[in-house]
């Protein structure tokens, strides 16, 4: 299950018309840390972009959907870290997968390995 935590307004670069996404977040994640060792608790999130109004945005939030969010690999981008302005290239993303989705790339995956 994912949760709908938030949502952002874009604007499209080729017309400047605006559009939302809403900001979906997975369950608590244990991660450990590779600089420390030690354990901490995260949750993905990711951005599915949407067709809704800003209201009916606003009034989706912390509805929960059926699905997972999963990272996927990317070619390279460079990323700035809002809270430290601190540039980083990043080789993934986090993108929502409904169930139906989720389980086709696992049997998939699945299957590849087999062969």
């Amino acid at each position: 299950m994912v949760t709908i935590v938030d949502y952002k307004t874009y604007q499209r670069e080729g017309d400047g018309t605006e559009f939302h996404a809403l900001i979906v977040q997975g369950g608590l994640e244990v991660v450990k840390s590779k600089t420390t060792n030690k354990n901490y608790f995260t949750a993905k999130t990711a951005r599915v972009a949407c067709t809704f109004s800003e209201e009916t945005c606003k009034q989706l939030i912390g509805t929960e959907l059926p699905g997972r969010i999963q990272k996927v690999t990317t070619t390279p981008y460079e990323y700035v870290i809002p809270e430290t302005g601190e540039m980083v290239t990043l080789s993934h993303r986090n993108e929502y997968l409904s169930d139906e989705e989720a389980i086709i790339k696992d049997h998939v995956v699945n299957q590849e390995l087999v062969e």
